[in-house]
């Protein structure tokens, strides 16, 4: 099925890459993005759905004093995001939090009550654990992973653990196991990392080349969803890591970022620079809930329900709504957010 956007719009001022669900607003269908101007004062902004779901609101403006590569919503406090950023000559990380009183001041300043100082190489990504209150964050960059507890009521964070990941690799992001506290995927060019925060040791690996992104289904144990630039999107079952049991084509150009909903089983977001969000169904047997792993890998499927093609430049940003996980929004580099919401013909519990 094709199609272009039927959804509801709204343009932030600059070029922008970063957008995340603001999963602990349980009122609102929230969301959080952030700009990327290397000569303008950079813009976090605060969108909420309209009640009615006609309208993007913005609820909160906040200047950000670099470009932002990479934001994440901490999942337990609204008003607490992490930003990685860049000033031109380097790369850094932090976490921030919005004033309590920000939709009564003219001018609100986010107040930082993190820095993530330790690292000596590029910061990719930060991460938080999705699955309920954990004071942790976890900070990657091309060389190390690192382990930070965060203390909001004196404003610092410390490092916990560290790890390098070899000489040989350069990572390049990673996700959060939401079914286990203590197992983090890191991606490189060549193949996924897998981590035990216990040991902050590498238990195992995949070789596999030109992975763009990953993320963990969150409804199916053992389920990891990759983006890769040659082959699509690849759907794994770790318990048997040297083949992908399930294939979609993907995108016509570079797959950039993939998306499991949080509450369908096999509903899966794509965008790439090619300028299209793509919606899977990627119907995996009912055994990948139990012990036992998919009986034999699967080859390509064509499981694609909807593209959504009204847009005008490459989407790096995607993010499910977990309030309302029907919606999600998209954000392509031009700085337009745009949010579906999809049909519910289209969806299966």
């Amino acid at each position: 099925m094709q199609g272009g956007s039927t959804g509801v719009g709204y343009g932030l001022k600059y070029q922008a890459r970063c957008i995340a669900d603001v999963k602990a607003d349980t009122d609102h269908t929230s969301f959080i993005a952030g700009t990327l101007s290397l000569k303008e004062e950079n813009e976090v902004h605060l969108i909420r759905l309209a009640s009615g779901g006609t309208e993007l609101v913005c609820e909160g403006l906040f200047s950000h004093p670099n470009e932002i590569w990479d934001l994440a919503s901490c999942p337990f406090d609204q008003r607490i995001f992490s930003t990685v950023f860049s000033t031109g000559e380097s790369y850094g990380a932090a976490i921030w939090q919005i004033p309590e009183l920000y939709g009564q001041l003219n001018s609100p300043q986010l107040e930082r009550i993190g820095f993530l100082d330790a690292h000596s190489s590029k910061i990719k990504c930060t991460l938080w654990w999705p699955s309920g209150r954990n004071d942790k964050i976890i900070s990657i960059d091309e060389q190390n992973l690192y382990l930070w507890s965060l203390d909001s009521s004196k404003k610092t964070a410390q490092v916990q653990s560290q790890e390098s990941a070899g000489m040989l690799h350069y990572l390049s992001g990673g996700a959060w196991d939401p079914h286990d506290i203590n197992a983090v995927a890191s991606t490189c060019e060549s193949s996924i990392q897998f981590w035990d925060l216990r040991t902050m040791k590498k238990t195992s690996s995949m070789e596999h080349g030109h992975i763009r992104n990953v993320d963990y289904d969150p409804k199916k144990q053992y389920i990891l969803v990759t983006a890769e630039d040659e082959t699509g999107i690849n759907i794994w079952d770790l318990r048997m890591p040297k083949a992908p049991v399930l294939e979609l084509p993907g995108h016509t150009h570079w797959t950039w970022t993939v998306r499991c909903n949080p509450e369908f089983d096999g509903l899966i977001l794509s965008a790439g620079t090619d300028s299209v969000v793509n919606l899977w169904q990627a119907n995996l047997t009912d055994n990948t809930t139990d012990n036992s792993p998919i009986e034999s890998p699967r080859k390509k499927a064509d499981a694609l329900l909807n593209s959504y093609s009204d847009y005008e430049d490459s989407i790096y940003g995607l993010a499910w709504s977990s309030r309302e996980p029907w919606i999600f929004a998209s954000l392509s580099y031009d700085g337009r957010v745009v949010v579906e919401s999809i049909k519910p013909h289209l969806m299966k519990r």
